[in-house]
């Protein structure tokens, strides 16, 4: 009713502020969905802000990412999620790993290899940002992985800490065997390994993100 009354005197542009927080999950799914429907019907431009990100990305044309009040970065959802402009951006929008790295040529060796890190100076520490999906999993065959490629580098070997089914996916908790370090990757459907299973890891080259790292060399 009240979206209704808002709408009655055929605004140019409204301003939504945390609409949605109130509701639990589902009633809340329902009614954003409709909402959006209806102003889309109207044809009202509509500045929406939220904390959430999942609700962003479901409502927006474009988002505009604020901190500290400013706006760090704008774009379309697409983009926005996939060339986020800083580590800070890329965490927002999902569970995140980082790998830390010293530049050396515009390249950074790792245990999953190389990566190329143009623009950093050699010496400067750099994050390499790689999300829960990104990271393909194959198995130990008596203490060797596959193959290294120029798509998935290196396969670095880490041992299963815990596993979780989620319904769509499930999650898997690697300590990583070169320095003791926690990864996360998600598998579509179910996959539960047990822990203390070794299993080895590959980064998509494609799908990571270099920063500037806040430590130094």
């Amino acid at each position: 009713m009240a979206l209704a009354r808002a709408l009655a005197p055929r605004p140019r542009v409204m301003l939504m502020d945390e609409p949605f927080s109130g509701l639990d999950n589902r009633l809340r799914d329902g009614i954003r969905d409709a909402t959006l429907e209806l102003l889309q019907e109207e044809g009202a431009a509509v500045l929406l802000v939220t904390h959430e990100p999942d609700e962003a990305m479901r409502m927006a044309d474009e988002i505009a990412l604020m901190r500290a009040g400013r706006v760090v970065q704008r774009g379309a959802p697409y983009n926005i999620y996939n060339a986020p402009a800083d580590l800070a951006a890329a965490a927002f929008f999902s569970d995140i790993n980082v790998i830390q790295g010293v530049s050396k040529g515009a390249l950074t060796d790792t245990p999953f290899g190389a990566f190329l890190t143009p623009g950093h100076a050699d010496g400067a520490s750099v994050d390499i940002v790689i999300r829960p999906q990104h990271l393909k999993i194959d198995f130990d065959r008596a203490g060797k992985g596959p193959k290294p490629t120029p798509m998935d580098g290196t396969p670095a070997r880490g041992v299963v800490q815990r596993a979780r089914y989620l319904g769509r996916e499930s999650l898997v908790e690697f300590r990583m065997e070169f320095d003791g370090s926690t990864l996360t990757a998600s598998v579509p459907g179910v996959f539960l390994p047990k822990p203390d299973t070794r299993l080895w890891l590959m980064i998509r080259r494609d799908r990571c993100y270099v920063f500037a790292g806040d430590k130094v060399a």
